[in-house]
């Protein structure tokens, strides 16, 4: 029964992905299927809400970061900060690195404020704009920026997925980047070399001539005080302050400068803060609308349907069967092999990167004992691995935002160096 009752929620899933249906409603689907499996298993509607309960209060921490970083990139936005990152970045952009600089703005840009989507929408945009006016292939700009984003994704501190990876393992956020950036230095250093010779014999079809300092300036005032809320974000990382405190001062800074250097009213900035910021012209908006709270909404409600899961998971025993084989299989190769071949099947099935990262959590957390290196595995499987898979939001949203092609995966080589380094270095460990 339990093997009918994962089909048919992979199946709702790939409905949804088929149909270009919200994955919503197959996540409410799962969590119906999943309750009446429940029943069926003898447990009543009280047992099965307080398991839900449980499942959800371990990512209440996750919740309230969703919030203050959908304020976040709202207020980078009005205060300028976006606006200047980006002004200043561009001047480094030139034709023959043109593959290479993508990938390198992303991933700063998404190291910053800790999101692939919300970079896409802002250094992800522009590059991508910037490569149509020079002709050059969109194919590769999306697979570089595709790898930029998830940089940031995986590993900055206010990123939900590494915060989110941290709240389940119990681990230190801090120690898991240290750690995440030893297991990335030689990936990023391949991504770079690969990428600076794919570009190399590039050919530029026409002149770039767009713009983009002087549209910001139209809007914004570009002073490097508009810098200060992101520079706060590092240096309070550096002192290892509390994430959400972190996130917090960095609102508070951004919302002030918003007030004082761009000249904008607080009903605006605090409207912005929820309902995310709408430029006054369509050329401006196409680069830097979005953010606010309300952004956050879909991914919350993800958050909160999938995290109940493992509430009922752990209740009901669901995963019991699926538990044992793949404990009788973790005897007979490395446990990291057993992680990346679970978080390849979660990804596909969960077609989304929160859900993946629960999922294999989940089915794996009594196996693994060590989770510090849990902790690091799934960084270096789940997380990279959800972006790989054509259908998943992970991959679809962003490169969709960009107007780039679903080919463009096959170039985003930084997610595939990421877990390929990872399993050669175990690999020459065990012979050892």
């Amino acid at each position: 029964m339990e093997t009918l009752v994962l089909v048919l929620f992979a199946l709702a899933l790939t409905i949804c992905i088929i149909l270009d249906i919200s994955i919503v409603y197959a996540l409410i689907f799962g969590y119906l299927l999943f309750c009446l499996y429940g029943l069926i298993r003898k447990f009543t509607i009280i047992q099965l809400i307080k398991m839900s309960i449980n499942g959800l209060v371990t990512v209440k921490n996750i919740l309230i970061l969703f919030i203050l970083i959908g304020m976040l990139t709202a207020l980078w936005r009005t205060s300028g900060t976006i606006p200047v990152i980006v002004s200043y970045s561009i001047k480094f952009l030139s034709p023959s690195i043109f593959i290479l600089m993508t990938f390198i703005l992303n991933c700063i840009v998404s190291f910053l404020i800790g999101t692939a989507f919300g970079t896409a929408a802002t250094m992800g945009v522009i590059t991508m704009t910037m490569a149509t006016t020079m002709k050059l292939n969109p194919v590769l700009i999306g697979g570089a920026m595709l790898s930029g984003i998830f940089f940031g994704d995986r590993c900055s501190p206010v990123s939900t997925s590494s915060n989110l990876v941290a709240e389940l393992t119990k681990t230190n956020l801090y120690d898991n980047i240290k750690e995440m950036m030893k297991t990335a230095l030689v990936p990023f250093i391949a991504t770079c070399v690969v990428y600076y010779f794919m570009g190399r014999n590039i050919e530029v079809g026409s002149v770039m001539n767009y713009d983009v300092v002087g549209i910001f300036g139209n809007s914004f005032n570009l002073s490097y005080i508009a810098l200060i809320p992101a520079l706060s974000i590092l240096l309070l990382s550096f002192f290892k302050v509390k994430v959400k405190l972190t996130i917090l001062i960095s609102v508070v800074l951004a919302f002030i400068l918003s007030l004082t250097i761009q000249k904008m009213s607080v009903s605006y900035a605090l409207e912005t803060m929820i309902f995310g910021y709408t430029a006054p012209n369509a050329q401006l908006g196409e680069m830097l609308n979005g953010g606010g709270v309300l952004s956050m909404l879909n991914v919350f409600i993800i958050i909160c349907i999938s995290s109940t899961y493992a509430g009922i998971f752990d209740g009901t025993g669901l995963l019991n069967d699926l538990k044992y084989k793949i404990k009788k299989l973790s005897k007979k190769t490395s446990m990291f092999n057993i992680i990346l071949g679970t978080s390849i099947i979660a990804s596909m099935i969960a077609c989304n990167q929160t859900l993946a990262v629960l999922l294999t959590f989940q089915v794996l957390n009594d196996i693994q004992t060590d989770k510090r290196q849990f902790a690091i595995d799934i960084e270096n499987t789940t997380i990279v691995i959800a972006p790989l898979v054509p259908w998943s939001i992970a991959s679809a949203a962003p490169l969709t935002t960009i107007g780039a092609p679903t080919s463009s995966i096959l170039f985003a080589v930084y997610l595939y160096f990421i877990p390929i380094w990872r399993f050669i270095l175990q690999s020459v460990l065990k012979k050892k």
